[in-house]
């Protein structure tokens, strides 16, 4: 009885630690669970707001009690404040017309919905999106009308804006307001109650790939978004070009060459420290030190013929990559070393044994081992530096940048333009527009965007760290 009495409390003292040890797993999974459905989530809300955008909408054509009649498209259904009922928000476009492209219905003041066949829609520049009817088509010497008028006008569509110069269209709205409209101007057009799933299905490809491979309108509320991808991406690869070989010399000196005292410590602290900094204090210190500072000298230097207009001088693309690499710097640093240190001391004094020189030992065995840590830090740099947004408004990001980074004229690479960027631009588009209803959809699908690249640019990263583990692997 003595022995089973004793026996008791330590059998329940181990019953309790494994009832505590069961519940951490599923507290981990739990944790896992809702992290990903989080980012299903986000997910989810950028792909069914962002590219739901590009499907061709169904036009109405509404009357309200008052006799009044207006053609656009429903877009949310809210309540009334303080009343009774509901309202629907409707785009309606022809701003031109009627000075508002947005109206506020109430769901009461509607006497009848209709869809009919007829109803347009005009992609214009510079004044967004017309919807009504299609009368004709005019020439110079002919005149098209009803159906023979839509046929034309796609075929007139297909062919560049200044072949299309002669050619205006007899416009009209669901009030019979009537519109002169030259084609030139017109980017795209819609019959969207009148098309099959597999038409919309075409239409809505084709205006993905607008998305992708035009430039922005009507102050960024409009249009594509690929000098902002291209701007994104040039700029992230030169600051990988420039951020790894300073982070990766930095750790080795730090892990292999530097003596391991106080000193050595303190800088390794300080380098830890550095990535939590601000990313506007990078800003602040790249206006200051690579725009003023070396951009200024260098505008004294070789090129005081165009002072005072500045060269280097001001924000660009250089400047920019700069002040990211400089951002990154400690990461790549730290990603590096802790993947040096994970090497056993026993490989680096084999190959001393053998023979090797410490930098042959360095090049040939160290590094190899060492290079999935360095892609980390690369991985890492990569997916901080595509979403920065607020150094780069003060080192060289614009709004709108009417030339590329890259073209045709030497040196081919101008580092010293402006460039767009997918961050600033999703920025600019969502408080700084004049129309925050139209920019919205933009918004999610500018986001979509972002963050796919930023995914595909980790999984290269990804893909070849995984394939150096192997190659290594396969040599041991």
């Amino acid at each position: 009885m003595t022995s089973a009495t004793s026996a008791t409390p330590a059998t329940s003292r181990r019953l309790r630690f494994r009832r505590v040890n069961d519940v951490w797993p599923w507290l981990c999974a739990a944790s896992v669970a809702l992290s990903l459905l989080m980012l299903g989530a986000l997910l989810t809300l950028l792909l069914v707001r962002g590219l739901g955008h590009f499907w061709p909408a169904t036009l109405e054509e509404v009357t309200l009690d008052s006799g009044d009649t207006f053609a656009g498209q429903a877009v949310r259904e809210v309540a009334l404040p303080q009343q009774e009922g509901n309202e629907r928000l409707y785009f309606t476009g022809n701003q031109d017309i009627e000075g508002v492209r947005w109206r506020w219905v109430a769901i009461d003041d509607i006497a009848e919905r209709a869809q009919p066949d007829d109803l347009i829609r005009l992609n214009r520049s510079p004044w967004g999106d017309f919807i009504g009817r299609l009368v004709a088509i005019e020439q110079p010497d002919q005149r098209w009308e009803g159906d023979a008028a839509w046929q034309r006008l796609n075929a007139l569509l297909a062919l560049p804006a200044n072949q299309r110069q002669d050619s205006q269209l007899l416009l009209t709205t669901v009030d019979g307001q009537t519109l002169r409209q030259p084609l030139a101007s017109v980017v795209s057009a819609q019959a969207p109650n009148a098309m099959s799933v597999w038409q919309k299905t075409l239409a809505w490809g084709d205006a993905v790939w607008r998305f992708l491979s035009e430039g922005p309108r009507a102050a960024n509320t409009d249009g594509g978004v690929w000098p902002a991808i291209f701007g994104t991406m040039l700029m992230v690869i030169l600051m990988s070009v420039m951020v790894t070989p300073f982070g990766v010399l930095a750790a080795i000196y730090l892990n292999e060459i530097a003596h391991q005292g106080r000193l050595t410590r303190l800088v390794r602290i300080g380098v830890r420290n550095l990535a939590g900094v601000p990313s506007i204090v990078y800003g602040v210190f790249g206006l200051g030190v690579f725009v003023y500072g070396i951009g200024g000298s260098l505008d004294e230097w070789f090129f005081s013929d165009t002072l005072p207009s500045p060269t280097f001088g001001t924000g660009g693309l250089l400047w920019a990559s700069l002040t990211l690499a400089l951002l990154t710097l400690p990461v790549v640093i730290v990603a590096t070393e802790e993947g040096l240190a994970r090497i056993p001391e026993a490989q680096r004094e084999g190959a001393v044994a053998l023979g090797a020189t410490r930098l042959e030992m360095l090049t040939r065995i160290v590094l190899p081992m060492a290079a999935p840590a360095m892609l980390t830090g690369v991985i890492l740099a990569v997916a901080r530096a595509a979403g920065e947004v607020a150094p780069l408004m003060l080192v060289g990001v614009a709004k709108l940048a009417p030339q590329m980074p890259i073209d045709g004229e030497f040196p081919y690479l101008h580092l010293e333009r402006k460039f767009m960027h997918l961050g600033y631009h999703l920025f600019d588009t969502a408080f700084h527009g004049e129309d925050v209803q139209s920019a919205i959809p933009l918004v999610y699908a500018t986001a979509l965007l972002l963050v796919l690249i930023v995914l595909v640019l980790n999984l290269t990263a990804i893909f070849l760290r995984h394939y150096l583990r192997r190659q290594r692997g396969n040599e041991c």
